[in-house]
């Protein structure tokens, strides 16, 4: 046994609205995770150079990479290809939500506003899920 410790979880908070990404931050820090924030998908695909998280959540509008070219660019990246992520909106989509959840792989979609308390309760969910899967 090597003495390492286990890192924290890590998710990616990716929206242009800053006291939500503020929000969000706190809750999942005080839980225990290791924190990414972006305004945009450009500045969350830098993020990832630096460490790849185990869930992301993403605005769906945002100025220079919105929510939906972020989802493209991560399912076409080997490393970030399987990874979970849970997208907010606050506008409706031309597609219905179990559409979207299709059509980007994605785990879900959470209107805003949202409570941080269910935003954490579905990340940790969704880590659950991804702990529980059998490999491939």
């Amino acid at each position: 046994m090597s003495g390492e410790t286990t890192r924290p979880k890590c998710v990616l908070l990716c929206d242009d609205e800053f006291h939500i990404l503020r929000a969000a931050e706190f809750k999942f820090r005080r839980a225990g995770f290791e924190v990414l924030c972006a305004s945009d998908g450009v500045e969350a695909l830098e993020r990832i150079q630096t460490r790849v998280p185990d869930v992301v959540v993403t605005d769906c509008q945002m100025p220079r990479m919105n929510g939906l070219e972020l989802i493209e660019r991560l399912r076409q990246d080997e490393r970030t290809r399987d990874v979970p992520i849970l997208m907010l909106t606050a506008k409706g989509f031309e597609l219905p939500a179990d559409e979207l959840v299709e059509r980007f792989h994605i785990a879900g979609v959470a209107a805003k506003p949202f409570s941080p308390r269910e935003l954490l309760r579905r990340v940790e969910s969704l880590i659950e899920e991804v702990a529980e899967a059998p490999a491939t």
